[in-house]
């Protein structure tokens, strides 16, 4: 317990202005008691932090010293076979590179917003951790966004910079007229040459690593998630400097359980806070090497392959791939890989069955995590506890987690009712800062002294924790959190269609799928339904992110209503997964 010991004497200085959560492991033995860490483990920031001087700088001093060792911290690898390493010291060096970039080259100050859409590539590690040691706040996008979306979020967060590669350019530039905050926009990739584009290689070349780390405080801003909800448009999700920079420390010693000779793979796209959670911040908080594949879509076989001829000691992918992975004929053939030791799963519940099947297929438990974007890891399943099939475990160490009603008050053991964190006297490190322009979504989710995270459970007499479902609409199918109104916006705007509900629906590979109801104008109503619906699949993936089409489509004469007219989404929901009227 000395990791556990020297960081509470750190954090209790009140004097100390740098946090130092560098000092061994994250990792705890496999005999730790659960109920000693909740009771005893707080992590309270100090005044100032930033990542990038506290952490990223600290492990390079430390590996010119000789104390950490030689495993890289970050290590890539695409489908052609080109492979990078970079250590504590390569991250240090090419952050400060990007930081002078950004203010010199792009003009940006402090706290002004710069948009990331790019794929698993070196760059956008060296971005992310250049802009906080810059104090420039970063929004990262998955590169399935379409003009629409990035019109949306540049306009939204007021962003002054895109950064992206040649595939996305195309889409800002549809609307950049029409984004009025946007100064500058940088193109990624060696050679890259865009009219009204700064190359960022070149950019890099010409930059210096001469650089003061901005002194943030740990409550600036520093980072902004747009993640989906049931109404509107994706909401702006502030992180903090210490709430994701510091608050991932509990992800990466209780989920994650990383060390510095830990090499962990995480299957997250770039553009969800779940890469940031298991792909960097908690992975470099602890010391431990960052595994990239970098490549345009899941292959169980090839992923596969890698598990079994790399060095993978901690493995993190959502229960989709988990499922893809254990049909492959030599799956089992992971039990011969000597140094994976640790294997995680979440994004989505994780049913018994694929427990049961992992462990036969690997000899390995898998363990669940339950948080999200606007969390760090909320609550699990350990090795020192037991592994009740069906629960999400128990709550992390750091968080103090109940089941309330509406009105924030604690239900009795059994009683399902709301997922809440408490947050009075004091909010837990890694929960967010707020969402921006959204006083209204604020009030609705911090009720009493805490906070509902929309997410519906129970908890039984023992702690552990029962998800029941979500409290609203919004549909998570492999992974991605997809917003009902953005699919429905989307398929309004085919002339066929008249109107549409979206809902979830259940699918045994995604967990759930996007199902769109269809009501059609007159003109269409004779037209061949079959050809009709890959025709609107087709143009909902050319209007948004691909990943958010409806993969099943049933066309309907009328959509239940409530007598003000809403859609009853809840009926149609429940009539796909077979449920009792809500």
């Amino acid at each position: 317990m000395r990791f556990l010991n020297q960081g509470r004497q750190l954090l209790n200085r009140a004097s100390r202005e740098k946090l130092l959560p560098l000092l061994g492991s994250c990792r705890l033995a496999s005999t730790w008691n659960y109920e000693h860490e909740k009771k005893n483990f707080k992590l309270k920031a100090p005044t100032h932090y930033n990542f990038a001087r506290d952490v990223v700088d600290k492990w390079a001093e430390k590996e010119m010293t000789g104390e950490r060792g030689n495993n890289p911290a970050f290590w890539w690898v695409d489908d052609s076979g080109n492979e990078l390493k970079w250590s504590y010291r390569d991250v240090s060096y090419q952050s400060k590179l990007v930081a002078n970039v950004l203010k010199e080259a792009c003009k940006l100050e402090t706290n002004d917003v710069v948009i990331v859409i790019l794929p698993r590539i070196p760059q956008w590690w060296a971005i992310n951790v250049g802009a906080i040691r810059a104090g420039i706040i970063l929004s990262p996008g998955t590169t399935l966004l379409r003009s629409s979306d990035i019109k949306y979020r540049i306009n939204a967060s007021n962003a002054k910079c895109v950064i992206t590669n040649a595939e996305c350019a195309g889409h800002v530039d549809e609307v950049a007229e029409y984004c009025p905050s946007l100064q500058s926009k940088i193109i990624v990739g060696e050679g890259q040459v865009r009219s009204g584009w700064q190359n960022y290689e070149e950019l890099v070349r010409k930059s210096t690593d001469n650089f003061q780390c901005v002194n943030s405080k740990s409550d600036d801003p520093m980072t902004v998630f747009f993640t989906s909800g049931t109404t509107g448009a994706p909401k702006m999700t502030e992180h903090s400097h210490s709430s994701y920079g510091l608050g991932h420390l509990i992800t990466a010693r209780y989920f994650l359980e990383l060390s510095t000779n830990d090499v962990l793979w995480n299957l997250s796209d770039t553009g969800w806070a779940k890469c940031a959670w298991s792909s960097l911040f908690s992975p470099w908080i602890a010391g431990a090497c960052v595994f990239v594949q970098d490549s345009p879509k899941f292959d169980p076989q090839q992923a596969l392959q890698i598990l079994l001829t790399k060095p993978i000691s901690k493995f993190c992918a959502p229960p989709t791939a988990v499922r893809f992975l254990q049909v492959e004929p030599n799956f089992s053939e992971i039990r011969k890989q000597k140094c994976l030791n640790h294997c995680v799963s979440g994004g989505e519940p994780v049913n018994p069955e694929l427990l049961e099947e992992w462990e036969e297929g690997t000899g390995l438990k898998l363990y669940e995590g339950y948080g999200q974007t606007e969390t760090t890891f909320l609550c699990g399943t350990y090795k020192g506890i037991e592994q009740r099939p069906g629960s999400m475990g128990k709550a992390a160490p750091g968080y103090e987690l109940q089941i309330v009603n509406d009105e924030g008050k604690v239900l009795p053991r059994g009683k399902e009712g709301n997922i809440g964190i408490l947050c009075k006297p004091e909010k837990p490190c890694g929960l967010f800062t707020k969402y921006i322009d959204d006083e209204e979504r604020m009030r609705s989710v911090f009720v009493g002294d805490y906070y509902l995270t929309g997410d519906r459970a129970y908890m039984d007499d023992d702690d552990y924790v029962w998800f029941v479902g979500r409290a609203d609409d919004v549909i998570i199918s492999s992974g991605y959190r997809i917003g009902p109104f953005e699919v429905e916006s989307a398929l309004l705007e085919h002339p066929a269609v008249l109107e549409s509900a979206v809902v979830s629906s259940p699918d045994y590979n995604r967990g759930e799928v996007v199902k769109a109801f269809v009501t059609l104008t007159e003109p269409f109503k004779m037209a061949d339904k079959e050809q009709l619906a890959k025709e609107l699949q087709e143009h909902a993936k050319q209007v948004t992110a691909p990943y958010k089409y409806p993969r099943k489509i049933e066309f309907v004469d009328t959509l239940p209503k409530t007598v003000s007219g809403k859609i009853r989404r809840v009926e149609l929901r429940n009539k796909e997964w077979g449920r009792i009227e809500e």
